[in-house]
């Protein structure tokens, strides 16, 4: 058997989490015909095949999926070495992989990336924006170093660090500004929008309103953005709800008036959550301070 190289491993990884050569080259970095040669080469050196190779979709053969969790194995624990000579470090510099949900990311990361290159000028910061079950997925198998989410995620296996808690506003046509604020039995039965499923802040919406998948309000319709969500409403087709740190950014082109509901107002918290076994945890504290004065200073402004 010929030697198996960690960049081949890689490369295997990302075909095998992709199911398609050009969406793995894209991520790889390299060209699709250099990520072909790359695994015709390991599939040669094992003198095995590793991928069934299908005109839209690669499928894995048993080998190749027995293979696949053996190379993530060897990854996680290269990139753990890796970790830990960061870590032996005073001060936060390298690489450092962040996963945030889309609900956070447009509104909180310009500033706190700003802020951690002022404090951290050497280092490379890499982002992954995506839904919660994803990013945490990613942080399980090595590919994020932390991710920005709300909590509680209750996940044995990480570190929760709660950094602030932010309330939920009602936004509702410019014709409605006058009208008194909704209860939530009486937003039940208004026609209310909301995230596709998969984002964690459609789950908060609907808890509020006290409702389940099961007790969804009458009419109800979904986006895939929060500013999707607001146009919708200056279109005058229903309302929604938006947090707080959104408000500036997503209501400054629409028609439409922005709400506080009663006490006890919906809210959600926002934290940072790292694996327990991460070598970079003092580092990750140092992030997470950074990240709960951007938020402190955000809120003050909106």
């Amino acid at each position: 058997m010929n030697k198996v190289t960690l960049k081949q491993l890689r490369y295997f990884e990302a075909l095998a989490r992709l199911r398609h050569f050009g969406r793995a080259a894209e991520v790889s970095a390299i060209s699709q015909p250099a990520l072909s040669m790359q695994i015709k080469e390991l599939e040669a050196g094992l003198g095995v095949p590793l991928v069934e190779r299908g005109a839209r979709q690669v499928r894995l053969t048993r080998f190749g999926a027995e293979l696949v969790e053996r190379a993530r194995e060897i990854l996680r624990a290269v990139d753990e070495l890796e970790d830990l000579a960061r870590a032996a470090g005073d001060t936060l510099a390298g690489r450092l992989r962040i996963g945030v949900i889309p609900t956070i990311a447009p509104y909180l990361l310009p500033a706190f990336i700003g802020a951690l290159g002022r404090d951290y000028a050497g280092l490379d910061l890499q982002i992954r924006e995506t839904v919660t079950p994803k990013l945490l997925q990613e942080l399980a198998e090595g590919r994020l170093d932390t991710a920005i989410v709300a909590l509680p995620v209750s996940e044995p296996s990480l570190i929760e660090v709660p950094l602030f808690s932010e309330v939920f506003m009602l936004v509702r046509p410019e014709a409605d500004r006058l009208k008194p604020v909704p209860d939530r039995e009486r937003l039940r039965e208004m026609r209310l929008l909301l995230l596709e499923e998969g984002h964690c802040f459609r789950d908060q919406a609907l808890s509020f309103c006290d409702m389940g998948q099961a007790g969804a309000p009458r009419e109800w319709l979904e986006g895939s953005s929060l500013s999707t969500l607001v146009q919708m409403v200056g279109a005058g087709i229903g309302v929604t709800l938006i947090p707080e740190m959104a408000v500036p950014v997503e209501t400054r082109s629409a028609a439409v008036a922005v709400a506080a509901f009663r006490d006890p107002q919906p809210k959600r918290t926002i934290g940072m959550v790292w694996r327990r076994t991460s070598p970079l945890a003092k580092q990750l504290t140092l992030v997470s301070e950074v990240l709960r004065a951007t938020g402190a200073q955000i809120r003050q402004e909106v």
